[in-house]
Formats: C-alpha cells, structure tokens, sequence
C-alpha cells in the first residue's frame, strides 16, 4: 500500500488537489522543505499578474501559487511526455524520477529570482542598470543558494529516483534559461528536448499562467482544453510534436494567451499604471535597492512588493524634502490615483513576412518625435506618453526558441515544423498596441489633436459598412 504519510496536498481552484513530498528517508530532501524556504515563501509578496491587480480586483494571485501550479504542470507532462523522450534518446536518458524530480523543481524554481512587480522590474531595473534579468539571478539563487538543498532531492509524488542518480542544480538552472543560438552541443540531447518544456510554444510556465490568469482575472474558468493538448503531444526525432489530433487545443491555447495579453496584461489602465510606476522608479532608484542584486543577495531574498510598497508608504513622512516628494507622488500611486489616460488606442498584426522594424510602431522615442511634428505649435511640448506594448503569438524564424514545435500528419505519417500547418501559419508573428496617454486634465481639444496626428501618420480608421451585413 502507497504510504500516504510521505506526501501532502494543497488544493488549487486551477488545479485541483496538488501532491508534494512532505517526509522522506534521512538524508533526503523534501520538497516541502524547497517550498518553505525563504526564497519560494518570498513569491508569495510578490503578485503574478504584475500591477493588473490594480484593474481586476480578484487577481490577486502571487508568484507563489503560478510556480507551485507550474510544478505540477511538470509532472502531468512528463507523465504523458517521458516513454516519447525515452524512445526518441534510444534508453540515454535519466530516469523517469530523475526527470520528473529535475522538472519539477525547475518548474518550482523558475521565477525565484523575480523582484517587485515582476517583469516590469526586470525591464525598468535590472536590465537598464545591471544587465540582468529574473532568469539570470533565477539562475545563479538556483545554483549557489540552492543547490545543496537540490542535491539532495530524490523523489517526488509519483516516482523516484534510480540508485546513484543525484540532482544536478545546474541542470535545473539550464531549464529556466532561456536558451541561446547554438549552445545545444553543451548539453545532452534529453535535456535540449525537456528544455521546450520551459521555453517553446506551449510550457510548464505558460500552461499554468493562462488558465490561473484566466480564472483569477474572471476571464474565464476554462480558458483552453488541457488535457487533450496533453494528450495529443510526444516526442519525436524532430522535437515537440503535436498531432494533428490536437492541433485545435494548441490553436486555442495560443489564441487565449493573446487574447490575455490584449484584455488583461496590455489593458490600457494597466499600462497606465505602468507608465506612471516608470517614473517613479526612475527617480527613487537609489533608495529603492543597495546597489546589484548578485552583490546583495541577502538584502534582495527579503525584497519584495510588500517590503517595497511599505518602504515608499513611509517616504511622505520624512524630513528631507526630495523624499517627502517622492512619497507623495508613491502615496497617489497606492491610493490608486493614475497620472496618465489613454486618448489613442491602435493595433499593428505582424504578418509573416512583414517588417516589424520598418514600422512607425517599432521605436516610442521615434513616433513620439514625429507625432509632436504633427501636432499645431502649440501643443508640441503638451506632456504624453507612448506605450508600444508587443506580445509575439509565436516565435520568429531567427529566433532561438524557434523551430522546437512540430506537428505529425496521420495521412503520411510524416512530421512537420508548425509552421507547415496552414492553420497556424494563419496565425500572426507579434501583435502590437500603439497607445497615447496624456495628464488627466488634458482638453478635449488635446485628445482630438493627437488623433487627427496620429491619423496622418498611420492613416484614419476606414469607412463603416454601409449596412448591417
């Protein structure tokens, strides 16, 4: 009989009933113990959905809850994916519990090196200051901060390891990275197929996040059909494959993610938020955060949204007065008190075979100097905002996460790139919004300008149908 003292159960309102290891023999590490670490509790301060939680109410989900969904993800997949990757690596492939265990704490782990606001801090803070992304520490917290504790891991809920089979922390590491042109001579071949798990079309990360999303933000309790997009997928020489089968579960799973990221992630008062969240952490960086986060791990494991929004709500109450200001200006932002409004709202689909960089919509600084050529004289200098927000449907050609997707033909008994498909070559590259925001006291008179500006650089909207039909 199954020991059941050994696992224990949380319930997720996606998921249903989640097991994780809870008591293992001396000498081994459970993956509760992973769970209760400081560097996974710290996701729980910190909100999945970025600052959209300031739009939908009920989305108040943290990182936490995703990375725990993403870990059970893992296992269903590899549950339905392993005899494929066995029969495709000819038997050169670890374990089924070696795999299961390396992709479970991959999928645990991979936004363990995410700061306040998620993604936003990685574009308006590590990256323009220190050249790092969440990946990058993700990376290093795994290996240098975790690494004991994952050697250590041996089995999970379903299986376990094989004898002399121990966790290598920097495989774990190599899952979450995002990968680079060429760096597949450096791993083994099962650990390039399992890495289309963490950053091809559909992954442990993305299939957790479009359902949680969905569900949390009420946009929908069935966002996409799981389990026959499981069902249809395996392994094949080529890569990933889907079979035809299951090609209308993927399309629906790419068309809900872009519909997410239209409704919910690009929401024009979501980016509002955004945008007003820009300045200020352009001009409180220096009391934000010491200084590297590689170089200050300890002080950054304890930096969250929480400790964030704590610090700043205190800055309207200090004595200098450049701190007092900017406290105030972060105590508008808390009582929700937006600077920006959207006056403008146009869309650009990326077609195969188009140019985006040719685009009026490629570059914010570029329209916003050509938009203000538009404008009468006076009005050349009135306050705005350019947001370009850009969500790619699927990866380019050139790009290295491209070419990991593959679909099998019953007819001939032939597999394909995706790209073959003639419904998914339906489906555009990128999409991308081209918004202006002005201060919330702008004129009619104002908006009305940017319009008719906008409309003589990207053309007016068309003519309405002349009827119903």
């Amino acid at each position: 009989m199954k020991d059941f003292t050994r696992e224990s159960l949380l319930h997720c309102p996606v998921h249903g009933y989640i097991p994780f290891t809870s008591i293992v023999p001396p000498g081994e590490v459970s993956e509760r113990t992973l769970l209760d670490n400081p560097w996974l509790q710290r996701l729980r301060q910190i909100h999945q959905l970025q600052t959209a939680w300031w739009v939908y109410p009920s989305a108040e989900h943290t990182r936490f809850q995703h990375v725990v969904g993403a870990m059970h993800m893992a296992s269903r997949t590899v549950d339905a994916l392993y005899p494929s990757l066995h029969e495709v690596c000819h038997g050169d492939v670890p374990s089924r519990g070696y795999v299961e265990c390396l992709a479970r704490m991959a999928a645990l782990l991979h936004d363990v090196g995410h700061g306040p606001f998620g993604h936003f801090f990685d574009a308006h803070f590590l990256k323009p200051h220190y050249g790092l992304n969440h990946e990058v520490l993700g990376a290093h917290i795994i290996e240098h901060e975790l690494g004991e504790l994952l050697r250590g891991v041996r089995e999970c809920p379903n299986t376990r390891m094989a004898d002399g089979e121990s966790l290598d922390p920097a495989q774990v590491a190599t899952l979450i990275m995002r990968p680079k042109t060429h760096d597949a001579d450096q791993h083994p071949r099962w650990l390039i197929l399992l890495r289309s798990l963490f950053c091809g079309l559909y992954t442990v990360d993305n299939m957790d996040f479009v359902l949680r999303d969905a569900y949390m933000s009420g946009y929908s309790s069935r966002a996409y059909d799981l389990d026959r997009l499981l069902r249809y997928s395996f392994f094949s020489d080529r890569g990933l494959t889907i079979h035809q089968k299951g090609m209308n579960a993927l399309l629906k799973f790419v068309q809900t993610k872009s519909e997410l990221f239209r409704a919910v992630y690009f929401h024009r008062t979501v980016r509002a938020i955004d945008k007003t969240l820009e300045g200020l952490f352009r001009d409180s960086r220096e009391l934000l955060f010491p200084g590297n986060p590689l170089e200050h791990l300890e002080d950054y494991r304890g930096f969250t949204e929480w400790s964030l929004l704590i610090d700043v709500s205190r800055w309207s109450k200090f004595d200098d007065p450049a701190t007092r200001s900017l406290g105030q200006r972060w105590d508008r932002l808390l009582e929700r008190q937006v600077d920006w409004v959207c006056v403008e709202d146009r869309n650009q689909t990326v077609r195969e075979g188009e140019s985006e960089q040719t685009s009026v919509f490629a570059d914010e600084n570029v329209l916003e100097q050509v938009l203000r050529g538009k404008l009468p004289g006076e009005m050349r200098d009135l306050p705005m905002q350019i947001d370009l927000p850009r969500h790619i449907y699927r990866p380019d050609a050139l790009a290295a996460t491209a070419g990991q997707n593959f679909q099998y033909s019953p007819a001939t008994g032939k597999v394909y790139p995706l790209t073959d498909d003639q419904l998914f070559k339906q489906l555009p590259l990128a999409h991308r919004a081209c918004r202006i925001y002005l201060r919330k006291d702008h004129t009619s008179e104002q908006a009305s300008a940017i319009g008719a500006a906008l409309d003589a650089i990207v053309g007016s909207r068309g003519e309405d149908d002349l009827t119903n039909m």
